[in-house]
């Protein structure tokens, strides 16, 4: 079975339903994919490569200037889980949800650089294999990207901004930067969210994949996978579990002495506004800004469930507008 087969494959067996299963679908699923095609133009605004050259592969992204201006603060905008790219797409959803990010951010004088993570779209040559990938790799690439900023001359700040997953990689290596935005990242380990999600399936399931989780939690391997869980927690991809587990955002964000800002939608399938609160428990000096009916993908929505769904496919509908203000303000901020 293909990895791309992974929902269809659960959701015709009646294990997992979309609500419940998009997030585990892109935290786990590791596929390759070809970066999408884009015209940038807005004559304020410029867009050229960027390379991070590591010693297993180059890293690809995309670094946005701002015409006419000689020194700017510059954003460094990590993805979300799984295969997303650095327009927040991936082979199953186009919605350019980062990438609108980057031109919002552009237009108001700020730059930024967003990339494809070590394994996806361009940074295929990057990617270990799947049993050799460590969350900690997706760390030291980040501190390499601020590193590479600080080089640079033109920039006068480096704030980072993550999303979903890409908050917990940005803010662990956000003491590096100067400032550190959180959009829609988790307040409770993957150990912890993972068994939320799992709660919810047939006894059978829920309870075979509670002991392995508490057995990767512990840091010990499971050989013997029931073949349904298979896809989800086959051997090669239980190392990078072990190593992502370790890692709890209250306990990392609470580490942070920078200016520290927290998103979060309302209308949010994956992360509830509940997860924020818990970062801003931890880091009480963190700003928290709460945006009605934006989902996960940062677009507002007004209907039901399957609308939201849709978003996730529309590359068309714009970012919320208060999502981009917030995150300007704070950037500018002295």
């Amino acid at each position: 079975m293909r990895k791309s087969d992974l929902y269809f494959y659960f959701s015709s067996h009646n294990h997992f339903y979309m609500k419940n299963f998009i997030y585990l679908l892109m935290s786990f699923s590791l596929l390759i994919i070809i970066p999408s095609v884009y015209a940038q133009t807005d004559s304020s605004f410029s867009e050229s490569p960027i390379v991070l050259h590591t010693t297993t592969g180059d890293i690809s992204g995309t670094l946005t200037t701002v015409n006419k201006a000689e020194r700017t603060p510059v954003v460094l905008i990590i993805a979300g889980s799984g295969p997303t790219d650095r327009n927040g797409n991936n082979s199953m959803m186009k919605n350019n949800s980062l990438k609108q990010v980057a031109y919002a951010l552009a237009t108001a004088g700020i730059a930024s650089v967003r990339y494809d993570k070590r394994g996806v779209a361009a940074s295929t040559t990057a990617g270990k294999k799947e049993a050799d990938l460590r969350f900690d790799h997706y760390i030291k690439d980040a501190v390499a990207w601020v590193e590479l900023l600080k080089k640079d001359k033109r920039f006068t700040s480096i704030t980072i901004a993550g999303h979903s997953e890409g908050s917990l990689i940005g803010m662990i290596a956000a003491s590096h930067a100067d400032k550190f935005i959180s959009i829609a990242g988790a307040g409770q380990s993957a150990y912890v969210l993972l068994k939320e999600q799992l709660s919810k399936q047939p006894a059978a399931i829920k309870d075979a994949s509670y002991a392995i989780l508490d057995s990767l939690n512990k840091g010990h391997m499971v050989k013997d996978v029931d073949p349904k869980l298979a896809m989800l927690f086959r051997e090669s991809v239980q190392p990078y579990m072990i190593s992502w587990f370790k890692y709890d955002p209250q306990v990392e964000i609470k580490k942070l002495k920078i200016p520290v800002l927290i998103i979060q939608g309302t209308n949010d399938l994956q992360v509830n506004e509940a997860e924020a609160q818990l970062l801003v428990k931890a880091n009480p000096a963190a700003k928290l800004v709460v945006i009605q009916k934006m989902n996960h993908v940062l677009k507002i929505i007004d209907g039901d469930t399957n609308e939201n769904m849709k978003s996730y496919n529309n590359p068309d509908l714009a970012i919320a507008p208060e999502l981009t203000s917030a995150m300007i303000d704070f950037i500018h901020k002295k």
